[in-house]
């Protein structure tokens, strides 16, 4: 079967989306089994396409900035499985100095902006970010993700607004996973596709399939290449689906298993994986060799949480204002 992307892509995309899952499964494991993770908690399970997808259609230097649904990307960016499992233990050796918890991931040096806790106000700090690199005169484009919850939050239209009047180099990507907290898209309005959301603006916008990779991959890449051209912004609608709850005290009652077991049958890994397999990529073997490979980074990313020491004291007001005299350097 001859493919669209080249061996290396599809075993990129393999070992990213394996890395997700098993970090996911391991540290809700040790939130549910250990008690070693407190606080809020949201997996990334059955999204992993669009971490992979964007990760190959954009360059080190783009900005991602989500909401707190937050560790797929930030692995995706490059943020070691170390970090952020002892972010998850509150650990000072964890990406935000073990004061940001799961839902406040960050690393500058990756270029990830977080982890944001208020629902939806990751879009309107996306479309700053954006006026940032336009400001600074930079060729990076900005990925701000939200889900279909936040899709519903006043913020999005006037960041929509602000950026289509001054073609911010930014892709709004709405992970749409069919239920927000726990109500259906169909009970929250009466706009069900939310990529038509951008025709009040006049935005160029998408609908596409996020459970592939490959999908995610030419979507973003489209989208992209007309924000580096100063063609402004476009708003992608990703379909996809969690496999888990909201977050990990959720009942889930608002769904059927028979649902979920019906996009379990899509999952973006299997997919990927008999890609490969069917094109001859990789030999089982090879594949057994990765899996084994990213079970020893997240067993010792609970190692490194485990031992990491807690943040000082004196930390506790540390990182949250910043001292400066107007006007500084914003270099």
């Amino acid at each position: 079967m001859a493919t669209k992307f080249s061996k290396e892509t599809y075993l990129y995309w393999y070992e990213l989306m394996q890395l997700i899952r098993q970090f996911e499964l391991k540290a809700e494991e040790m939130y549910k089994m250990a008690g070693k993770i407190r606080g809020f908690f949201h997996a990334y399970i059955g999204q992993e396409a669009i971490a992979a997808g964007c990760m190959t259609a954009t360059t080190h230097e783009d900005p991602f900035i989500t909401g707190y649904r937050d560790h797929g990307l930030g692995l995706a960016k490059g943020m070691s499985a170390n970090e952020c499992m002892a972010e998850l233990y509150g650990k000072a050796t964890g990406c935000s100095k073990g004061k940001g918890g799961s839902m406040h991931f960050f690393s500058k040096e990756k270029y990830f902006f977080g982890g944001h806790g208020i629902v939806g106000a990751q879009i309107g700090t996306g479309a700053g970010l954006a006026f940032a690199e336009q400001y600074r005169g930079s060729n990076n484009v900005v990925l701000a993700f939200f889900g279909d919850g936040a899709a519903r939050q006043g913020i999005l239209h006037e960041s929509f607004n602000l950026a289509m009047l001054w073609k911010l180099p930014v892709v709004f990507i709405c992970e749409n996973n069919n239920y927000a907290m726990g109500t259906s898209i169909e009970r929250t309005s009466n706009v069900i596709d939310i990529y038509k959301l951008a025709d009040a603006y006049e935005m160029p916008a998408d609908k596409v399939d996020g459970m592939t990779p490959e999908a995610v991959h030419e979507s973003v890449s489209r989208a992209v290449k007309r924000a580096r051209e100063g063609g402004g912004p476009t708003l992608l609608e990703l379909k996809t689906y969690r496999y888990k709850g909201h977050s990990i005290s959720d009942p889930q009652k608002y769904r059927s298993k028979e649902e979920v077991d019906e996009y379990k049958d899509q999952d973006p890994i299997s997919k990927v994986l008999k890609t490969i397999l069917e094109n001859n990529f990789a030999s089982q073997e090879d594949i057994n060799a990765i899996d084994a490979k990213i079970n020893a980074l997240v067993e010792e990313s609970v190692t490194f949480a485990e031992e990491s020491p807690w943040p000082d004291d004196s930390e506790v007001l540390k990182d949250v204002y910043v001292d400066a005299n107007y006007p500084f350097d914003v270099d």
